[in-house]
């Protein structure tokens, strides 16, 4: 049986790939919880969607702050059929014992922590919703194959992102929860801004690094969140065709 009020939850969602997946979830008939930690932001992507939209000012790597959240969106919704993972943060690009801690655990409790905790959020909504099962998109990067120079705390993060996606996969089977990943190479926002002005290589050279539209990684997440849940994509990659991460570049 198919619901038919569908309920997207994506976070990270005031900009970039956060905004412009759950502009296209809105546009594919969704609801969208939007959430993030700064409410202008927010606000701006809801005027933005093509339907109802629910900015939720949230703290992902704060276990109170993401409870409330998604009481809300039950609250006011009944259900959750999609959560995009996608809000993370990086860390300073600096030698691994050059990094402080408080960075590290910042990029720690917004990429690993606020993932398990929205995750574990949706399933149990999912789980005694009617009917019940769900689908959730975890926002893996490039890094979860291959780090960058000076990136331990991303990278191990990510790495870490993979195998939360697997066992959620496994997990939710028996209650009709699907899980895949989405690893995103070089989308153009903000956050990859730099790349334009050259970003720095394994050699020690820096480079200018090809950039590819954000909307074509939101189109994938809709690809991934339309599907039924008896077909799962457990893991895509979409990348800049010319960036260098296969093979020497």
């Amino acid at each position: 049986m198919t619901p038919s009020l569908k309920v997207a939850v994506v976070t990270g969602a005031g900009t970039g790939i956060g905004r412009a997946a759950a502009l296209s979830l809105s546009r594919d008939g969704f609801k969208v919880a939007l959430l993030g930690r700064r409410l202008d932001k927010l606000e701006e992507t809801a005027k933005l969607a093509a339907g109802e939209a629910l900015p939720q000012v949230t703290d992902v790597g704060n276990p109170d702050s993401v409870k409330a959240a998604f009481a809300a969106i039950e609250a006011k919704w009944g259900r959750v059929d999609v959560l995009f993972n996608n809000a993370g943060t990086g860390a300073p690009p600096v030698p691994m014992d050059e990094l402080p801690w408080e960075k590290w655990k910042a990029c720690v409790d917004a990429n690993l922590h606020g993932t398990f905790l929205c995750a574990q959020a949706a399933m149990a909504i999912m789980k005694r919703q009617k009917p019940h099962g769900g689908r959730i998109i975890n926002n893996g990067s490039i890094s979860a194959h291959a780090p960058r120079p000076n990136t331990p705390a991303y990278t191990s993060t990510k790495h870490a992102v993979t195998g939360l996606t697997k066992s959620i996969a496994l997990d939710g089977r028996a209650f009709d929860i699907a899980c895949g990943q989405i690893d995103i190479g070089n989308a153009a926002t903000e956050m990859t801004e730099r790349m334009a002005n050259g970003i720095l290589q394994p050699h020690g050279g820096m480079m200018v690094e090809p950039r590819m539209d954000v909307n074509h990684v939101a189109q994938a997440v809709s690809y991934m969140a339309g599907l039924p849940l008896e077909s799962n994509v457990l893991f895509m990659t979409v990348m800049a065709t010319k960036m260098p991460f296969v093979g020497r570049g």
